[in-house]
């Protein structure tokens, strides 16, 4: 066990003083390129944000209800778990396609997979074969899902890292409110292609990448790991200097890439899945992703997402087209105020952030219990109502930031994948993102069966487990979260591995590397490894 996080400061050491600040980056031609990229890269998330939203959607439409027989209890978990279940049977293979043949190949694998699946599930006559399915989609999204946010944050432009690779978890929304209003729309449709249709959009994200990922830059820090230093410079110089080579932020971040990358052959030669857990450095990285993946879905939020219809028909809100139009209204507020968090996050910082919302998220999810008791016992209208207000404030925590009293109040979707993959070092990201997503699908797998079994059995009591949780959230938050606003990939590896390590990267950046500041910027005369080890020592 560890003491309080340590609160570092604000100040970027590494490149604050050489990013090109004399103008927006929407003037600048390239970034404007790259970052519609990156936005190609973000929509693979609005995969798994529209398959949610969908299911939830589909149990309130009779024609789907009829054509799969009313599904209930476990069989209704198994259609909303199995996708999930094909995510855990892809991640074996997902990070060593990811490492091995590069991040956008591993992308382009997993969309068409995608591709193929809803053609099969819009295609479905029975629950076998919708099951199947909903699998294959699960299968390919791993691949896509394991890849995309790895390579969003090594093409990203340094100030935009942060808030870019936040925006991949918020785009979950984008696809939650399609699937949401798409199923709205075609409630009146007398036919099965009232769920069909739906279907079939789910696979709209990866139809646009399969056509468009050939524009996209491989990682640079990929192309140093494969001796492609030469790509790798060209990537950096043309989409982060606009071709110059000798400009001062290139060199930095190539030094800094080849400097680490470098010091994982060497020091760290051995990156298997046993170095997850050989050193401390590592050991608390792996604390901290456990923890956030399953606080990520065992907040409740998920009770919400999956089972919404069976919660309002609990509370008295029993007709079809009231219940999706909540849905809907709910995904596109939630979308709003995850985006303005993920831009965010690098003014305000990852620590404060996860504090305020495990907080809020408690405070709002007893006040979701106090409600729910009241209807449950007392059939009080006025509880239903306020009941379904909590669920808007509690995801204001949950999804994002909002301001309210003049206090700021944040999130989880932003900040769950750009946090993980910040603190890994650049050998163990892959894997290190695999047991990320590996342990937030089985606590979700684990949600999607017990939720409705349990809802079922205990009725409001239920809740009372959830507000349990969020106060050891609350701790685990405090004690063991560090801050990495405002840092380099490689400052914020120094700051898990210590100080003895970050002496070594240094030492190989000095050596092996070569590579120096421009004189217009001689004030930092040491090189960047070495502010991190001033960093670790402070």
């Amino acid at each position: 066990m560890g003491g309080p996080a340590a609160v570092t400061t604000s100040d970027s050491r590494g490149y604050a003083d050489l990013v090109d600040r004399s103008k927006p980056w929407w003037k600048n031609a390239r970034l404007v390129k790259l970052n519609l990229c990156i936005l190609l890269l973000l929509i693979t998330s609005t995969t798994n944000g529209y398959d949610g939203s969908m299911m939830n959607g589909l149990q309130s439409l009779p024609q789907w209800n009829a054509a799969f027989n009313y599904p209930s209890g476990g069989k209704l978990g198994l259609l909303s778990a199995i996708q999930n279940i094909g995510c855990l049977a892809a991640y074996p293979f997902s990070p060593y396609m990811s490492d091995g043949l590069g991040r956008r190949v591993a992308v382009i694998f997993g969309a068409t997979i995608m591709c193929i699946a809803t053609v099969i599930q819009t295609a479905s006559h029975s629950v076998g074969m919708f099951i199947g399915a909903r699998f294959l989609i699960g299968f390919g999204l791993t691949f896509a899902a394991a890849a995309a946010p790895v390579l969003v944050t090594e093409i990203a432009y340094p100030s935009h890292r942060a808030p870019a690779t936040s925006l991949y978890n918020t785009l979950w929304f984008l696809g939650s409110i399609i699937a949401a209003w798409t199923t709205f729309g075609t409630f009146n449709v007398p036919t099965s292609w009232a769920w069909r249709i739906p279907s079939a959009i789910q696979a709209l994200p990866s139809v646009i990448q399969v056509f468009l990922i050939w524009f996209i830059p491989e990682s640079p820090r990929w192309l140093c790991s494969k001796g492609r230093e030469e790509e790798a410079l060209r990537i950096l110089a043309y989409y982060h200097a606009n071709g110059d080579r000798t400009d001062p932020l290139v060199e930095y971040e190539f030094e800094e890439i080849r400097a680490a990358i470098q010091f994982d052959k060497e020091i760290a030669a051995n990156v298997g899945w046993s170095s997850l857990v050989k050193t401390p450095g590592n050991r608390r990285r792996l604390r901290i992703m456990i923890a956030i993946a399953f606080f990520s879905q065992w907040s409740g939020n998920n009770l919400i997402a999956y089972y919404m219809n069976k919660i309002f028909t609990a509370i008295g809100i029993t007709d079809p087209n009231t219940q999706l139009l909540i849905n809907g209204i709910l995904n596109i507020y939630n979308f709003i105020i995850a985006i303005i968090a993920g831009l965010l996050c690098d003014k305000i910082g990852r620590r404060p952030l996860f504090i305020a919302s495990t907080i809020g998220m408690f405070v709002f999810w007893v006040l979701q219990t106090a409600c729910f008791a009241v209807y449950s016992e007392t059939g009080n209208i006025a509880a239903a109502h306020t009941f379904i207000a909590m669920i808007f404030l509690f995801y204001a925590f949950f999804r994002s930031l909002t301001i309210f009293s003049q206090m700021m109040f944040i999130a989880f979707t932003p900040l769950i994948v750009s946090y993980t993959v910040e603190i890994l070092p650049f050998a163990l990201r892959a894997k290190g993102f695999t047991v990320f997503n590996f342990s937030l699908t089985l606590s979700l797998i684990f949600n999607q069966y017990i939720n409705p079994i349990a809802l079922n059995a205990l009725g409001w009591k239920y809740y009372i487990v959830y507000v349990c949780w969020l106060a050891f959230e609350i701790g685990f938050i405090w004690c063991f979260l560090i801050e990495t606003k405002n840092r380099t990939l490689e400052e914020t590896a120094a700051l898990f591995d210590g100080k003895d390590n970050a002496d070594m990267l240094a030492q190989h950046a000095a050596v092996n590397t070569g590579v120096t500041i421009s004189d217009q910027h001689s004030d930092r005369e040491k090189a960047p490894s070495e502010d991190i080890i001033e960093e670790v020592k402070s």
